[in-house]
């Protein structure tokens, strides 16, 4: 399957697979970026991608930035839908306390899976089938 991409800077980067077999692609940043501690950016990653129509892309984190610089992403994993057609944006999140997080033209900054989407029509019903669970929720299942 060939995933279309429209660079829309001259700071764009195609994204790539760092290892055959990876699941994801790397995203990397076409613009400058300071991130100060606790603040977040919107970062242009000048590449506009046609995700194949029953397929949706995720944004996700890298763990490599998260570990050395506590770099999340605030809406994590960040969706597109096969109709988009715009910039893909990746919205970073500097967790340190005390360092500015900086960003260059060509850094990786995320990764993009392709994960296949069922469609579902909800209905309305009365009540849902009983399980073991129930309705424990957050914490429920323990440590």
């Amino acid at each position: 399957m060939k995933l279309r991409c429209r660079l829309l800077s001259a700071d764009a980067t195609l994204p790539t697979r760092a290892n055959e077999g990876d699941a994801g692609l790397d995203l990397y940043a076409a613009e400058d970026a300071h991130i100060g501690p606790g603040e977040r950016w919107s970062v242009a990653t000048g590449v506009a991608v046609q995700i194949p129509d029953g397929l949706a892309g995720l944004v996700l984190p890298r763990s490599g930035l998260a570990r050395e610089h506590g770099i999340s992403l605030v809406n994590s994993p960040g969706l597109i839908d096969s109709g988009y057609r715009g910039e893909v944006r990746v919205l970073v999140l500097n967790t340190d306390p005390a360092e500015v997080f900086r960003v260059k033209p060509g850094d990786r900054i995320a990764q993009l899976l392709l994960t296949t989407v069922t469609s579902a029509e909800p209905v309305a019903v009365e009540g849902l089938e009983a399980t073991v669970r129930g309705e424990g929720g957050f914490g429920s299942s323990g440590r």
